[in-house]
């Protein structure tokens, strides 16, 4: 691997819209996409060209103080590979399972659990 890079982080929040306009306020990022997402939540993807933070919320959730303890927001990490391939090859000899395969514009993906049941997803936008 060449250079594998953060990509983005997804994160649930109770309020996208307000926690974008604070990133766009504290960092001059901007809103890259937002959309339905997931369970019928809503996302707000914000962030630079080569980055951003996917901001969740779900749908008629009430969410307690006890679902932001520390970690507890984090829905995967991404990871941009130049070889999916042979990322996936790497995840399978270190005995971890990828699912969730994906390919769509932009690019090709796949997720995996680590042992400690965080979730990656593993993207490449080369050409197939």
């Amino acid at each position: 691997m060449a250079s594998p890079r953060i990509e983005h982080v997804n994160v649930t929040v109770r309020d996208p819209h307000r926690t974008a306009a604070l990133m766009e306020s504290l960092f001059d990022w901007r809103v890259r996409w937002q959309g339905p997402a997931r369970d019928g939540g809503w996302a707000i993807h914000v962030g630079s060209d080569d980055h951003y933070v996917a901001l969740y919320t779900g749908r008629d959730v009430a969410y307690t103080d006890e679902d932001f303890a520390k970690g507890r927001p984090l829905n995967h990490i991404g990871v941009v590979v130049d070889d999916l391939d042979d990322a996936e090859a790497r995840v399978i000899a270190a005995g971890l399972t990828p699912f969730n395969h994906g390919d769509y514009e932009p690019g090709r993906r796949f997720y995996v659990f680590d042992p400690d049941g965080i979730e990656y997803e593993l993207v490449s936008y080369a050409p197939a």
